[in-house]
């Protein structure tokens, strides 16, 4: 269980890594979606979140596209037709269904199943 410190000049927010379903861009800000549901706005644009993803030891997150990160573990549906993803999970109070590019999506779909590969 991995914990990260994400501080701004007003707050500091600590939160398990495994909480985090989903990070989304909003112009310079980032809303983060925790198992809860409810975004927590965050005054950094995604790449901040890319870069502390990476320090992980278990990185368990991957960038869907310009404007989103997911928690891979929460991937319940990759829908290339729809350009839908669908995040679900023993913990989370609701399914979250995200849209994204095709490409985003082929790629995502593709690395998932030579991650499935590898095991």
């Amino acid at each position: 269980m991995e914990w990260l410190k994400i501080s701004t000049s007003t707050e500091l927010v600590r939160v398990q890594a495994e909480d985090i379903v989903f990070v989304s861009a909003d112009g310079n800000y980032s809303d983060m979606y925790l198992f809860d549901g409810k975004p927590y706005k965050m005054t950094f644009q995604l790449h901040y979140f890319d870069e502390v993803f990476k320090t992980l030891q278990s990185n368990m997150f991957v960038r869907v596209g310009k404007s989103l990160i997911v928690n891979k573990n929460y991937i319940y549906i990759i829908n290339l037709t729809s350009q839908e993803l669908r995040l679900n999970g023993q913990n989370l109070r609701s399914e979250f269904r995200l849209k994204a590019s095709k490409d985003a999506l082929k790629e995502l779909k593709a690395r998932i199943e030579q991650e499935g590969e590898k095991r």
